[in-house]
């Protein structure tokens, strides 16, 4: 049976509690059944990502590939369904999938990502090629983003009001004005849902692929949002932070042959969720302490620089 390792099952059961802590009980003989079922040998050590671990396998048919397995949770339900449609167009190749276990045979790829890439802009025109790539029409049975726009402007009103911060009146219904122009009228379009730099990986078949996706369907812009996200901590030396910013909305729109103004907005969207999730939840790289509330200010001033 495979070893789990330490760090993932701790922030399992920080996370899920006990129903975490019977699921990585359960792990080991999954994985095994898998294996079996599969016609897979192990092939290196086990890693793992935020919710799930990733076992090196090799099978006769494809030879390297992973065994993925990962906690059960609804946002990575449709994660089989996106590979599937995209049948390796820019994202990994799926092999097999067991959607009851929330388990895939996937393509495998290197460890290094395009976090690892010192050009910033290399990353964000990188990025935006990719998510042009995988912008295809959406598949029936996807979740529908344009359906979370009422939960959207519920949670931002609330925590608007709910929350101490340091956003303006104007920030905030900002976003909240995206969410009633944009929000409820996507296109049925695939997005990956999650595109950030950690989730796309070095390959062979292809010089980058893209892992990890919610399977959404919605506007291809907003992914530039959960890409700046994720790049904003990136860009603190800039000597501008308001024209770093608009730097990375300029490379992605351009890249990703999106609407310039509909990438910065999703951006400052992304922004005013960030602050206040932070505030209610912390982050993972800061649950508590003067570190967080300098997270949260940062992001406050994210959102205020990316505010038309």
């Amino acid at each position: 049976m495979i070893g789990i390792p330490e760090a993932f099952a701790r922030s399992t059961v920080e996370r899920e509690g006990e129903p975490g802590a019977a699921w990585l009980a359960e792990l080991p003989r999954i994985v095994d059944d898998l294996l079996e079922r599969w016609e897979c040998v192990p092939d290196g050590e086990v890693m793992h990502g935020g919710v799930g671990v990733i076992v090196p396998v090799r099978r006769q048919a494809e030879g390297a590939a992973v065994l993925k397995v990962s906690f059960p949770h609804p946002g990575n339900v449709h994660e089989p369904d996106a590979f599937a449609a995209w049948g390796g167009r820019g994202a990994v190749l799926l092999h097999e999938r067991d959607d009851e276990r929330f388990a895939m045979l996937l393509e495998r790829v290197r460890t290094s990502t395009l976090a690892e890439v010192e050009d910033g802009d290399e990353v964000v025109t990188i990025a935006g090629r990719l998510n042009l790539r995988l912008a295809i029409p959406a598949p029936p049975g996807l979740p529908r983003l344009r359906e979370q726009a009422g939960a959207w402007e519920e949670r931002l009103r609330e925590d608007a009001d709910e929350l101490t911060h340091s956003m303006s009146r104007h920030v905030v219904g900002a976003a909240v004005a995206t969410v009633r122009e944009l929000g409820r009228a996507q296109p049925d379009t695939l997005i990956h849902g999650d595109l950030h730099a950690r989730n796309i990986l070095r390959a062979d078949r292809e010089p980058w692929l893209a892992v990890d996706p919610k399977g959404y369907a919605g506007d291809p812009a907003y992914d530039g949002g959960t890409l700046l996200k994720s790049r904003a901590l990136t860009l603190l030396e800039a000597d501008d932070l308001r024209k770093a910013l608009h730097r990375t909305l300029d490379v992605f729109a351009e890249a990703a042959e999106v609407d310039r103004e509909r990438a910065q907005r999703w951006a400052q969207f992304h922004a005013v969720q960030a602050a206040f999730w932070g505030r209610r939840h912390g982050f993972r790289m800061a649950r508590g302490g003067s570190r967080l509330d300098w997270l949260t200010e940062f992001a406050d001033r994210v959102a205020e620089l990316l505010t038309r």
